[in-house]
């Protein structure tokens, strides 16, 4: 999905700290760190064969001297050419359909911060590396990207690399913001894991929203230029996003990793869950049609 190249975009939307990694102590926020919730959640077997050990071992970044700075993203133009950029252009995508929309169900939106961070980042639920991936935070309200994950997608997870797979993606993260909002966040740490968990309706709740997001995309006017942030969308778009679901299921992460799937400490959902719920967000298009709460069958709401 390619931005309209004369959609206007605001640089200090983002905050930029790529290049500033620091070795800082885990622990605060939520009582711990995200790599600790993440061996609670998978196992540490599954978290050890991954490398999420916190000790730095992921790739590094861009070093700071050599990253274009995000105060050059103006544009759609820039969007289609600069990943950091398209996460920009897609965080101020999100939070104009997402103000609007909610506003009759009684829910005041406020825009989630976005973070582009190398190496490693110290956050409101923790000290956090980039071996975590992109992740939202509640304690601070802002989401958090190390650039280099989107490689890891497509070299390491097997999804494809095209923009809307790296859009799916953000529109995830601040899926789990209108949760937060709207009060279903907190069923995932209530039921932390299982195949019918909180844990796992949550997940496939915010994949359920980055769907939704996805059918109105085309539509939501950039306010500054009137015109949309994103041109209509093709069926090559559509399989990168049903790519990217695909490849972060707990079934296909457990398979690559340790050669079997246990459903019992399952947390996001499976690959097929995962396309499934986003797909019914991109067809209906409708919050309530993501109540997987409600769901008496994940596989077919």
């Amino acid at each position: 999905m390619s931005f309209n190249d004369n959609a206007q975009f605001d640089p200090s939307r983002v905050s930029d700290r790529r290049g500033r990694g620091r070795g800082v102590a885990i622990g605060g926020g939520l009582g711990g760190g995200l790599i600790l919730l993440l061996s609670l959640f998978f196992g540490p077997g599954v978290v050890d064969q991954l490398g999420l050990d916190g000790s730095g071992g992921s790739a590094p970044g861009i070093g700071a001297n050599e990253d274009p700075a995000i105060e050059s993203c103006r544009t759609g133009e820039d969007a289609n050419e600069r990943l950091d950029c398209r996460i920009l252009g897609t965080a101020e995508s999100l939070d104009s359909f997402w103000g609007p929309y909610l506003e009759p169900y009684g829910v005041q939106y406020t825009q989630p911060g976005v973070v582009l961070f190398s190496g490693q980042t110290n956050t409101g639920c923790g000290a956090a590396t980039s071996a975590v991936g992109p992740f939202y935070c509640p304690a601070d309200e802002q989401t958090y990207y190390d650039t280099a994950f989107f490689d890891d997608l497509v070299a390491r997870f097997g999804a494809s690399g095209g923009p809307l797979a790296q859009e799916y993606v953000i529109a995830h993260e601040f899926g789990h913001h209108v949760q937060n909002l709207t009060g279903t966040l907190g069923a995932s740490q209530q039921d932390p894991r299982g195949e019918e968990s909180g844990a796992v309706r949550v997940e496939l709740q915010a994949d359920c929203y980055a769907g939704m997001w996805a059918a109105h995309a085309t539509s939501v006017p950039d306010p500054e230029s009137g015109v949309p942030f994103l041109r209509e969308f093709t069926r090559t778009d559509l399989q990168d996003a049903l790519s990217a679901a695909s490849a972060v299921g707990d079934d296909r992460i457990q398979e690559s990793t340790t050669g079997q799937v246990n459903p019992e400490v399952w947390t996001h959902g499976s690959s097929e869950q995962r396309q499934t719920w986003f797909l019914r967000g991109l067809e209906t298009g409708d919050i309530e049609a993501c109540d997987t709460f409600a769901a008496r069958d994940l596989d077919n709401p």
